[in-house]
């Protein structure tokens, strides 16, 4: 019997794989084989990740890209498909965190930045990759969503980024159901408190968020991105060949409560 999660010669496009999490699931990916486009924003954290999957032995590439912007969204699918000539995974994981601030005193362009980039830009990258993926019959989108799409975080106010989550999962859905009989699954995963540069920035505030974070995990931690990977993993291979639409909370079981 064949390996479901050997995703040997198949490509993965990664946004947002300079750091954090992104970097872990290109580097999972890459342990199981694929070849992997490392599309980044950050050119020199880009190139810096693909570097080191190139010391240990795998195939990679850096693309520079804004996820924000359709036209940089399609040329990031141009030079996949220049250096490999075929898209097989997409993984939205580009984004950012949103302003946690009230909302009566936040400014409207934070609430649009945080939306074109966590969700306008998931969209854009979609669109992107579907016309190659459709003609090949097959392909696998994951999104990379929140537990945030699901509640509502406690202490930080963050109604910018909660809503562009719960709109990714939505999205999600959506063009699960368009491309399911094209060949192309479109998941999303949603992390609850990773342990991040992110996640810590918040950890690190006075009011100190992270002893309530955690007292309100069952699992009473953050996760590891290394555990996110692995969820994208599954997602992405053929042991998950039945799911789409399909949105897989990785929170330690902090919307269980």
């Amino acid at each position: 019997m064949s390996n479901p999660f050997d995703m040997a010669d198949r490509v993965a496009i990664v946004t947002g794989a300079g750091r954090g999490i992104g970097r872990e699931i290109a580097g999972v990916l890459s342990e199981a084989g694929t070849r992997v486009v490392v599309a980044e924003i950050d050119k020199d954290a880009g190139a810096e990740a693909a570097s080191e999957l190139r010391s240990a032995g795998r195939e990679a590439i850096a693309v520079e890209v804004d996820v924000a912007e359709p036209t940089s969204a399609r040329q990031m699918a141009r030079d996949a498909l220049g250096e490999f000539g075929r898209i097989d995974i997409l993984v939205n994981n580009a984004g950012i965190g949103g302003t946690n601030r009230p909302q009566l005193a936040d400014d409207p362009a934070d609430w649009q930045r945080v939306l074109r980039v966590n969700l306008d830009g998931v969209l854009w990258c979609c669109r992107a990759v579907a016309p190659t993926m459709i003609e090949q019959g097959a392909g696998s989108i994951v999104n990379i969503a929140s537990m945030s799409g699901l509640i509502v975080n406690t202490p930080q106010p963050q109604a910018d980024y909660n809503a562009s989550k719960a709109a990714v999962i939505h999205l999600t859905r959506s063009l699960a159901t368009e491309w399911a009989t094209d060949g192309v699954r479109v998941n999303s995963v949603s992390p609850g408190y990773i342990a991040t540069e992110l996640t810590q920035a918040g950890a690190g505030r006075p009011s100190s968020w992270l002893d309530t974070w955690v007292s309100l995990t069952p699992m009473k931690r953050m996760g590891t991105p290394r555990e996110v990977a692995n969820a994208v993993w599954f997602l992405a291979s053929d042991a998950a060949s039945f799911c789409t639409g399909t949105n897989l909370v990785v929170d330690g079981g902090y919307t269980s409560w």
